[in-house]
């Protein structure tokens, strides 16, 4: 059942050794760590994937089958065969289920180099062993405590003999027999049964409660008749004043040989929890996709001017996220997400001003002239790779501060890899089914159990769940999923297949059948398929591919309104963007939904006039993109404005106002309201102010009057929209999840690289000169290197050198002399597959290579 050569390895190197570039491959594409600078030899590869950093980054990415395999291995004797690991993970009574899919479980551990050995001789790595192998600090998932041996290390001998004798056993000379002795009987099932039968009752239950862990239990000075029948008989072992472990050979006899309660082969279904016609929820998520777009555009068209203020540590102040809330109508949370998303599409950033603000990039006038699908899938493609996460705004970091939208702190690596699962497994549902979040939930758990563990056991409040159920939200509030149902969009963006139950794209995700009532098949060699994320080229693929999918399904946009004698208008629909943005203008927006409804005021008019438009203009604009007569009270409201902007003058003195019309300036000095601006008349025509002209502007518009602005040459000044815009920004880059997967030319070139350089440290050689030591480099004079040198050109032999390089890295390789001469020789070089130039000088010595 091994992949491994048939002789036993003595080492994870050996078995490494043993392994085909495939092989090798898969082990660096699950483990890129590994390759992080590439390994010199497969000494140092698996030196490397036995440290503890690493192993923990492999252990996370286990499946629970595959873990609860590697802890079983932990508390199982080292080495193990696999009968006695089938055992421990089926039990006495075997399981049909477990015995199907411990296979592939054990080819997962061996693939990741978590395990070594052929099948009579399993070994679990030591690091992966001491990680999970049981102990009183880190009790092992398993429940199980020490062994006999380990528990009796400390007693005395005597003790020992005691306890053997009052067992029914015979006496020993040693406590190493005595030891032995204990454990057999322990583990003879048996045996074990007739002791265990005159067991007293209470001593049974004292067994129940511990049998499945924790393991340790506590115990007075003078302990009860039941607890002193246990502890005369090992069947409690001390281990400490006042605290007593159930042995490991006991619990798994009452266990009936299993490691685990509950072994877990098979991943939990994903379960529909509603159905929908697929035409529903395209039309659905086309409808939402369309709402996206215009709450972002609403969002920086409120931040047009320039943004909220940048805080000092980072981020939107929380008066600026409710301010901004409001604006958009949704809630807090909500307009964290259109903050986020927005940020990193690259459409919003800071200016980088000393007042800094944020504002627009110059990306977003890019964006706004695209068609409105591609708009779509920029952001979807930006929210699916970016590793912040909005949920988190509100919350608390490491240091208890709070975390802020768009402030630091809110990068999750994990983030971009839980959005591809938990949409991949939507993938893997019927078209127009919506999964029951729960049971997404309950999968995460069994791909990934120790990465969502928590410590204090809030298995319910892990990052990858909360990561989960936020991706659900966001993925409604995007378009993705329409009525929580993958969309035909939401699916060409993962590059998964359009028709349920076809095979997904490659880097696509799985494409096991996870419906109630599907089997899953039982890979016996492999584990389950992962979603690989895809390449940046083939995200562009897919997103162009789900643009085509949701252009069709947006509303066209429309080139009119209705105009209604209550001064307001009606948009049946989405507008075409230079009707939207004049009508933006001249109205304000009073509600929105499937039709959009617009208010004229005297000011919204006043701002149209301000941006340059005469009353005409206005006219002429309406009649021309109303399906209705122009009312006449908006006709007399456009008039009425325009009859009095720009009567009044305002200029920099630090302010003055200036009229023909002296009677209209005594009755602005006569109100009382214009006290605050502390006016004064310079001549009949003219007051000054120490106010500066925008807020004697917004001072007198306030008091009903309409005033224009004045340029220094008395013109009146124009003023239109000011776009602000930041400097060329670039969007947030995600944080990676530790290295990237490396391709395959970079797995071909290191395969390559390790294999030359091990076969340049274990190249059987005969030494020139002095006899070597052990891993020493070879250490000839030179005249002896260059007499071999020169003798390895003439017969086209290979030799093994030390080279120290002029950085002082010293390193062994395999080189094919080709030309001596000048000081230096040009040789073919095995370790790195190419002809190069070493210098004599730093040559420490050559040996040649042993004919065999």
């Amino acid at each position: 059942m091994s992949p491994e050569a048939h002789s036993a390895p003595r080492s994870l190197a050996e078995a490494l050794r043993a392994r085909d570039d495939a092989s090798l491959a898969a082990l660096l594409r699950s483990r890129p760590d590994l390759i992080t600078p590439v390994p010199t030899d497969l000494t140092q590869l698996a030196t490397r994937a036995g440290t503890r950093a690493s192993v923990l980054r492999a252990l996370e990415r286990l499946d629970r089958f595959a873990l609860q395999t590697a802890e079983a291995l932990a508390v199982a004797p080292d080495p193990a065969s696999y009968d006695t690991l089938l055992g421990l993970m089926a039990g006495d009574a075997g399981d049909e289920t477990v015995a199907r899919a411990l296979p592939r479980a054990v080819a997962t551990l061996r693939e990741q180099a978590l395990v070594w050995g052929d099948d009579e001789r399993l070994r679990l790595v030591r690091t992966a062993r001491e990680l999970l192998a049981p102990s009183p600090q880190h009790p092992s998932p398993t429940g199980l405590g020490p062994t006999v041996q380990e528990a009796t290390s400390g007693m005395s001998p005597g003790r020992i003999q005691e306890i053997v004798t009052t067992a029914g056993l015979p006496s020993t000379h040693d406590s190493v027999t005595a030891v032995a002795a204990l454990t057999g009987l322990f583990t003879h099932r048996r045996k074990m049964a007739k002791l265990l039968a005159g067991a007293p009752e209470a001593a049974r239950e004292v067994l129940s409660r511990l049998v499945w862990g924790p393991p340790y239990g506590q115990v007075t000075a003078d302990p009860a008749a039941h607890l002193r029948w246990l502890l005369d008989r090992g069947l409690l072992l001390p281990t400490a004043p006042g605290t007593v472990v159930l042995p490991r050979e006991v619990a798994l006899h009452l266990r009936e040989g299993r490691a685990h309660r509950a072994p877990e082969p098979l991943p939990p279904a994903v379960a529909p929890a509603a159905t929908h016609s697929p035409q529903v929820v395209d039309a659905t998520a086309a409808g939402q996709a369309y709402t996206a777009l215009a709450t972002v555009e609403e969002l920086l068209k409120d931040w047009d001017e320039g943004g909220p203020a940048v805080l000092r540590a980072g981020g939107l102040s929380v008066r600026d996220l409710k301010r901004t809330a409001v604006a958009l109508d949704v809630s807090e949370p909500v307009a964290a997400f259109w903050a986020e998303l927005a940020y990193a599409a690259g459409l919003i950033a800071s200016d980088g001003e000393a007042d800094e603000r944020y504002a627009a990039t110059p990306a977003y006038d890019e964006w706004l002239e695209l068609p409105p699908a591609e708009r779509w899938a920029r952001l979807a493609r930006a929210w699916l790779a970016a590793t912040r996460t909005p949920g988190l705004v509100g919350g608390r970091d490491a240091k208890d501060r709070t975390l802020s939208a768009l402030g630091p702190g809110l990068d999750r690596s994990a983030a971009p890899e839980v959005r591809h699962r938990v949409l991949s497994l939507l993938a893997a549902l019927p078209q127009g089914a919506a999964p029951d979040a729960e049971s997404v939930l309950a999968r995460l758990r069994w791909e990934r159990p120790l990465r969502g563990a928590q410590r204090d056991g809030a298995r319910d409040d892990d990052l990858r769940s909360r990561l989960a159920r936020w991706t659900l939200s966001e993925a409604e509030l995007l378009g993705v999923t329409g009525r929580g149902a993958l969309s035909s969009q939401g699916r060409a963006l993962l590059g998964a297949p359009a028709a349920p139950g076809a095979p997904a794209t490659p880097g696509a995700g799985s494409a096991e059948p996870t419906g109630p009532g599907d089997k899953l098949p039982v890979h016996h060699h492999r584990a389950p398929e992962r979603l690989v994320p895809l390449s940046p080229a083939e995200q562009g693929v897919a997103a162009a591919a789900a643009a085509r999918l949701l252009a069709p399904l947006l509303p066209e946009p429309l080139d009119h309104v209705l105009l209604q004698a209550d001064l307001t208008a009606v948009a049946p629909g989405p507008l075409r963007r230079p009707l939207a943005d004049m009508l933006g203008v001249l109205a304000d927006v009073e509600s929105k939904g499937g039709a959009t409804v617009y208010r004229f005021t005297p000011a919204s008019v006043r701002r149209a006039l301000d941006a340059g438009r005469t009353a005409a203009d206005l006219h002429a604009f309406l009649a021309e993109h109303s399906r209705t007569p122009v009312p006449q009270p908006l006709a007399y409201l456009i008039d009425d404005v325009a009859r009095r902007h720009g009567h009044l003058r305002v200029g920099a003195a630090s302010a003055y106002v200036r009229c023909d019309d002296d009677a209209l300036l005594n009755e602005i000095l006569a109100d009382k309201r214009a006290a605050a601006l502390r006016l004064r008349r310079l001549a009949p025509t003219v007051l000054a102010a120490p106010a500066d002209p925008a807020t004697l502007l917004e001072g007198l518009r306030a008091m009903g009057y309409a005033p224009a602005a004045e340029s220094a040459e008395g013109d009146v000044l124009i003023t239109r929209a000011h776009a602000h815009r930041t400097p060329p920004r670039t969007a947030p880059e995600p944080v990676p999840d530790g290295p990237p997967p490396p391709d395959a030319t970079l797995l071909t070139a290191a395969i390559r690289a390790i294999r030359a350089g091990d076969l340049a440290a274990t190249t059987p050689r005969k030494p020139v000169g002095e006899p070597l030591a052990g891993g020493e480099l070879p250490r000839t004079s030179a005249a002896e290197t260059l007499a071999t040198m020169q003798a390895a050109v003439l017969t086209g032999d290979s030799v093994w050198i030390g080279y120290v390089n002029a950085e002082g890295a010293a390193s062994q390789r395999v080189i094919a002399p080709i030309r001596v001469e000048g000081g230096f020789v040009t040789a073919y070089d095995h370790t790195a597959d190419e002809v190069r130039t070493f210098p004599l000088h730093r040559i420490t010595g050559v040996a040649e290579l042993a004919d065999d």
